[in-house]
């Protein structure tokens, strides 16, 4: 028995792999097993290839990514064009459809052969079955069912539930399809038996959701109460769900003219006295850039989600990628800083986006969540939250003594000033893009522009004290480090969990603040690392960067970056890491050989 199988799905548009995928991903999740799974597409509007990952199993995992186990081909012209996302190994057992014509031993693999080849007449036993090639996903999941045992009888009615509102002609057709599946399994046996072992944790244990949907369920709970935005993949399933839930609560969403609007829209509400957010992508962050700014000198809160996909431009629209985190520190002009915060895993989503809106609201400060398509996208297990955990905070409101001599950007000791509302009875101010005195009119003296600055500035200063925003495994002390953020992080995890069953002494450091840099946490961090890993999800290793413009890192330090859609394995990233561990004990051999 396996306790952990991962699955990789292609096919062209119209196939229904990913209605597979989720349909599977429901079932484990229902069974109580830990479960990831991750989506792609051509970046075609119609049509075009589609592709899953689904990994299922019984302890808690970090990540779909690194090598299929099983591998499912409806189109190999579709399967090959997804790479790295879906690598086949000499472990693997591929399944694919007959009428493809390929050979089961000129399967068109370079290099690899994989542990067994199932060819299978998909496509037939779905118009034997169901009347039409329609049900090539149907009869998919049954042969998931029968050859892996993967939650076969919640598999089964998880489907009939879905179809009912079809009609009970399309469920009796999709129960033939699937079990049309489920029968040539049994009777075709693997050559070896790879059936995943029952759950630990029971049904009715988990939660099935994405990280689009966790934030937005997070913004709710944390007190959003106006959404402006403008729909942009791989991020609008956020304003779907506000739209869906937020009057409920009293809220709004304007889905607006153009992402310019969107955040405009936002800031307007957020000056009217509302907790507001925007979501994005990275074209569409380019375009809200001079608002954010505008919300920095105005010191309005403000939380902007940016779900990042590849770049630049248009670039891959429907991919995951790590390389918006320069843009969402620095692309304003000018003096100015914002916050930025990255989850780490759909669970972690919740968490952070209701960290943002209350750091967004003590410091009155946009504030940046660096969300991407992996974790905004994909549909994860996470146990049920605990929301008596959190604490919620709300911007600091001027006092009655306050509102004698209303002074809105009055430098206090904090950076941070009272904060009053239209309507307030002698709390009306000036909130403009222009620079502006503590009263908030106009200026353009040079003295005054400076210690506005230092206004803005130093009121941040608390948070890059803050240690619980960053996660810190491993050993406390070991001289090898791994730094992943993120995304990444989950691999990162995971590969912390091989290099220590192989003996390996590593710290794992995950920040969840990724700006403004946390110069003396980072520091205390890094002490007696001697070498390590910074792993991201780019083309320029951003945070590595990011990091050698404020603090001293160790020289053994080395980034492992590569652009977007080619994810990172666990087993990768401990390799390297045990690479790193040989240097060091191969430089401190030829040390010792110095001294003599």
């Amino acid at each position: 028995m396996r306790g952990d199988l991962t699955f990789g799905m292609a096919g062209s548009g119209g196939d229904g792999i990913v209605s597979a995928g989720e349909a599977l991903i429901s079932a484990a999740a229902a069974e109580g097993y830990h479960a990831i799974m991750t989506k792609s597409f051509g970046s075609q509007i119609r049509g075009g290839e589609s592709s899953c990952r689904v990994r299922v199993s019984t302890q808690p995992i970090g990540t779909s990514n690194g090598p299929l186990d099983v591998a499912v081909v409806l189109s190999w012209d579709d399967f090959l064009k997804f790479g790295a996302e879906l690598q086949i190994e000499g472990t693997t057992v591929v399944i694919y459809e007959a009428k493809s014509g390929v050979a089961p031993d000129k399967l068109p693999l370079v290099g690899v052969t994989p542990a067994d080849v199932a060819r299978v007449p998909i496509g037939e036993l779905s118009k034997k079955a169901a009347g039409s090639d329609k049900a090539k996903n149907t009869v998919v999941l049954g042969l998931i069912a029968g050859w892996f045992d993967v939650a076969r009888t919640t598999l089964l009615k998880g489907m009939q539930k879905k179809l009912a509102k079809k009609g009970p002609e399309v469920v009796a057709a999709a129960e033939r399809a699937f079990a049309a599946g489920l029968e040539y399994a049994l009777a075709n046996p693997l050559k070896r038996e790879m059936k995943i072992a029952p759950s630990k944790d029971g049904p009715g244990t988990k939660m099935l959701t994405d990280g689009n949907d966790m934030c937005a369920a997070a913004a709710i709970f944390a007190g959003c109460r106006f959404y402006g935005g403008y729909p942009i993949t791989p991020s609008t399933e956020i304003m779907q769900y506000l739209t869906r839930e937020i009057w409920k609560y009293g809220g709004a969403v304007l889905q607006a003219e153009d992402e310019i609007a969107g955040i405009g829209a936002a800031v307007g509400a957020s000056f009217a006295g509302k907790k507001s957010m925007t979501a994005t992508s990275g074209p569409g962050m380019s375009l809200k850039t001079e608002i954010v700014g505008l919300a920095t000198i105005a010191e309005l809160p403000l939380v902007i989600v940016n779900v990042q996909r590849g770049g630049p431009a248009t670039g891959l629209p429907t991919k995951s990628e790590q390389a918006d985190l320069f843009q969402a520190c620095f692309a304003t002009h000018g003096d100015s800083v914002r916050p930025v915060l990255a989850p780490t895993s759909v669970a972690d989503t919740f968490p952070i986006t209701v960290e943002a809106f209350n750091i967004a609201e003590q410091y009155q400060t946009p504030v940046v969540v660096l969300s991407d398509q992996e974790i905004g996208q994909r549909k994860e297990t996470v146990n049920p939250i605990d929301t008596s955990k959190f604490t919620i905070v709300d911007r600091l409101r001027p006092t009655p003594a306050d509102l004698e001599a209303y002074t809105r950007f009055r430098i206090t000791e904090s950076g941070v000033s009272p904060i009053a509302h239209p309507g307030d009875e002698r709390g009306n101010y000036l909130a403009a893009g222009i620079e502006h005195n503590e009263q908030g009119a106009p200026t353009a003296s040079g003295g005054v522009h400076a210690r506005m600055n230092d206004k803005r500035f130093k009121k941040l200063e608390p948070l890059k004290k803050r240690l619980d925003l960053f996660e810190v495994l491993g050993d406390p002390s070991a001289s090898v480090l791994l730094l992943g953020w993120g995304s990444t992080a989950g691999a990162c995890r995971e590969a912390l969990d091989w290099a220590q069953k192989d003996g390996l002494s590593v710290k794992l450091v995950i920040p969840k603040l990724l700006f403004p840099i946390a110069e003396e946490v980072y520091r205390d961090l890094f002490r007696g690392v001697a070498a390590g890993l910074v792993v991201e999800s780019s083309h320029q290793g951003q945070l590595y960067r990011l990091l050698r413009m404020y603090i001293d890192l160790p020289t053994g330090v080395r980034s492992l970056c590569r652009s977007g859609a080619n994810p990172f394995a666990p087993r990768e990233i401990e390799r390297k890491l045990r690479s790193a561990v040989i240097g060091l004990q191969r430089g401190h051999g030829e040390s010792l050989q110095s001294q003599e």
